[in-house]
């Protein structure tokens, strides 16, 4: 190995080290805050390591120790945890079904104002959400749909679905044409491409777009916010929020809630991982 090769891997591992820290460190502070007491949170300066670790903030949490705030009991984080993962799954669920056809249709497909339509969804998910709030609501309340999670994952549906529509038309457009054309020679239909021959292809790209779907629904709080007003629907946002009380806030309860948050979407792109890499290989070859 050369000496310029060396040097030049030497400062690509020191760079990849110093990124692993930079991105685990907040984690890392997240999960040291969660259990250290009130009093070492709060002191100045700052104890890096607890004295006294404790994970009472979250067996609080879970509802396996009795817990207040200032103002009244907690939130019950159990019912928003579980209101996050039906309507992210939800929501990412049918706008990837969805934006599969129609990705499908505008890569494939030739029809009139093909390319104004295309424009049109990209640019309804450029508009920034605040200016959505109001016809949002209203529409909510026509349909008399206040406090409900089915609403909330059709407003969450609705500023995914251009993305996944849009990035997912670009991997068809990478798939080659004369794969589809010698299936249609053999007598595959439309329906059979897409599922033996194009699905496979895209797997990586569909899984991807899955991945920044559900972090995308996961950690929304805006429309939550505006559009729930109790835990029927309320997600796990909203909940770590209501930890800030009119006399106090209860930081340990927060980060421990903002800890227990960020393990499902983590779990999820963790098993959904292997399949990424599985899909570069898959259909692309035939036995």
């Amino acid at each position: 190995m050369r000496r310029g090769e060396r040097k030049k891997r030497i400062f690509v591992n020191i760079a990849a080290v110093f990124l692993m820290i930079y991105i685990i460190l907040p984690f890392i502070w997240l999960f040291i805050s969660s259990i250290s007491p009130k009093v070492e949170l709060i002191a100045t300066p700052p104890h890096w390591i607890p004295e006294n670790p404790s994970f009472n903030n979250y067996l609080k949490l879970l509802g396996l120790q009795e817990a207040s705030l200032s103002t009244g009991e907690i939130p019950p984080f159990n019912t928003a945890m579980r209101n996050s993962i039906v309507v992210a799954l939800s929501s990412t669920g049918l706008s990837v079904l969805i934006g599969i056809f129609a990705a499908y249709a505008f890569a494939r497909l030739e029809f009139r104002g093909k390319n104004a339509m295309l424009i049109s969804v990209i640019a309804l998910r450029m508009l920034p959400e605040i200016a959505l709030v109001l016809p949002l609501y209203m529409i909510m309340q026509k349909l008399n749909m206040s406090d409900s999670k089915v609403f909330l994952t059709l407003v969450y549906m609705s500023f995914v679905l251009p993305f996944v529509i849009w990035i997912l038309r670009s991997y068809f457009e990478s798939i080659p044409v004369t794969l589809e054309e010698a299936a249609l020679i053999d007598g595959a239909n439309r329906w059979t491409i897409i599922w033996k021959i194009v699905f496979p292809l895209a797997l990586p790209g569909i899984i991807t777009t899955c991945i920044f779907c559900l972090l995308t629904c996961w950690d929304e709080f805006l429309f939550s916010l505006i559009f729930t007003t109790s835990y029927n629907a309320k997600t796990v946002t909203v909940a770590i929020s209501e930890f800030t009380t009119r006399h106090m806030i209860d930081y340990g309860l927060m980060m421990a809630g903002g800890m227990l948050a960020s393990l499902p979407p983590i779990l999820f792109a963790l098993v959904l991982q292997k399949y990424v890499v599985n899909g570069l290989t898959e259909g692309s070859v035939k036995e």
